[in-house]
């Protein structure tokens, strides 16, 4: 006789979350491997980098803490707002990450390529999983 094991159907909220904390640490991979470039540190501290100024560091700021906040918000919005915001912020996060993956092609960022498609693999499975949000069954009285 063979067992057959249990598997218990996962809240869609959390689900959203673990994707969110899985872009979340692909976009950390990322920023520490890119350590590893050559001249990368060097221009980080020369200041010749993408981010050198403090409105293109800010615009940076927003776009990567977008994921960080998900991670809580997927857990505590209401289903309406999950599901919309879940799907707004994930669209926008597919396409800017897959334009830097295409902008990233080169030897040395062979790896930001990967994680880009990576990322955007797993920002697509979150609208996916949002737009199709399971519907809660609505319970008729006994007196209607």
């Amino acid at each position: 006789m063979t067992a057959i094991l249990e598997d218990h159907k996962i809240n869609t909220k959390l689900i959203l979350s673990a994707l969110w904390t899985s872009v979340m640490f692909l976009y950390i991979y990322g920023d520490y491997f890119e350590l590893y470039v050559p001249e990368k540190t060097a221009g980080l501290l020369s200041g010749r980098n993408m981010l050198n100024t403090p409105y293109k560091l800010l615009a940076a700021t927003v776009i990567l803490a977008l994921p960080a906040l998900m991670i809580f918000l997927s857990l505590v919005m209401k289903p309406r707002w999950n599901k919309l915001i879940n799907m707004s912020i994930a669209s926008f996060l597919t396409l800017f990450t897959l334009l830097v993956g295409a902008s990233s092609i080169s030897e040395w960022r062979i790896f930001y390529v990967m994680l880009s498609l990576l990322e955007s693999i797993l920002t697509s499975i979150i609208v996916w999983k949002a737009w199709h949000w399971p519907k809660a069954e609505q319970q008729l009285s006994p007196n209607k």
